[in-house]
């Protein structure tokens, strides 16, 4: 396929639909079934059954399905022949992210600053700090301006590994992998305590994720030769398992969320429309969701309300959600692309007339 001179390298490869279903399933248990519990009191959300159970106590985990995600979706775009091998494939990579990630995370944070800027953690520091990307070195972690941001920060350090080893040191880049992937895998099951979420193991749960992903797909053949029933199994058995006195990301990063991405991959349910527009909102669910839950609590508090009315509220904040999402991704998300690209177009028809 090939690419004109406004298009970005991650456009120009098979779109992985079926894992942008996954992510926009991840993006909702994390809104939906983990920061919407913020909304009530504690007792409100108790005996809606087991799956609300777990997803008010553990939803925050998919998170680091995200960086499962990332790992092997960028594997697959940018580690085929040509896709990122010098300075000028590196210089496109570093803008096809600012133009991803960059324009609605500047918009969620001018607008949580000018709503909440008098908070004792809402420092110019922690601001200055969010501004450049750096949201995961601002204290506290994941309680300044747009809070569940934080993981961009460590999203963007693992892309900027990614990045140079692919351009520098190719060869070294699937030991390298290995290396980051135990590396993390290690930190968690020494120093990362039970429970959770805890701020101090973030960058350990980011090298481990997004280098499991790089790992699961150089090994995507083996993946997919394994049967349903296992994968089914081995992700029933991740979700469930009591990790005891370690880490619970350890069961579910060694083998929940891999079989949640191999279960992904072969079922065609996960590109439907439907999965396929969650996904494609599922970067504005994640940004936009805990701003209004925030707001909410500022306005009424958390709610002690009966089971009727905690149905009615949490109803109204997903519609509210996901119409903000679509609107966030037609009116900003996209626009801001389309404008990156034709500018990027600009500057490289501008310097290939002065070198003509």
């Amino acid at each position: 396929m090939s690419r004109s001179a406004n298009q970005l390298p991650d456009e120009a490869v098979q779109r992985l639909g079926r894992l942008d279903g996954l992510r926009g399933i991840a993006a909702c248990v994390v809104a939906f079934g983990y920061h919407a519990g913020y909304l009530f009191v504690p007792d409100a959300t108790a005996g809606f059954g087991p799956l609300t159970d777990w997803t008010l106590h553990w939803g925050w985990t998919c998170v680091d399905l995200f960086f499962v995600i990332s790992g092997y979706i960028f594997a697959h775009v940018y580690l085929r022949p040509g896709a990122l091998d010098d300075g000028r494939a590196l210089r496109e990579f570093a803008l096809a992210r600012v133009a991803r990630l960059y324009p609605l995370h500047l918009l969620a944070l001018l607008l949580v600053a000018l709503a909440f800027w008098g908070r004792p953690e809402n420092s110019a520091a922690a601001f200055g700090l969010h501004l450049v990307m750096m949201q995961a070195f601002a204290e506290p972690v994941a309680h300044t301006f747009v809070g569940p941001s934080w993981s961009l920060s460590i999203e963007v350090l693992c892309y900027v590994v990614f990045a140079l080893s692919a351009v520098f040191w190719r060869r070294a880049m699937r030991p390298l992998s290995w290396a980051l992937m135990l590396g993390g895998a290690a930190w968690l099951f020494l120093l990362g305590p039970p429970g959770g979420p805890w701020s101090g193991d973030i960058f350990a749960r980011g090298f481990f994720g997004f280098f499991l992903g790089q790992l699961l797909w150089h090994g995507r053949e083996h993946l997919a030769a394994l049967s349903t029933p296992l994968l089914i199994a081995m992700l029933a058995a991740g979700l469930a398992l009591d990790a005891g006195s370690i880490s619970p990301l350890l069961p579910l990063g060694l083998l929940a969320w891999p079989a949640a991405l191999g279960l992904a991959l072969r079922w065609s349910l996960m590109e439907s429309q439907p999965m396929l527009w969650l996904g494609d909102r599922s970067y504005a669910i994640y940004l936009i969701h805990m701003p209004l839950v925030e707001g909410m609590n500022a306005g009424l508090g958390k709610l002690d309300v009966g089971p009727a009315t905690v149905l009615l509220v949490f109803a109204g904040f997903v519609v509210t959600v996901l119409a903000l999402s679509d609107l966030t991704l037609r009116l900003v998300e996209k626009p801001a692309r389309r404008w990156i690209r034709g500018w990027a177009g600009s500057v490289r028809a501008a310097k290939a007339a002065v070198a003509a």
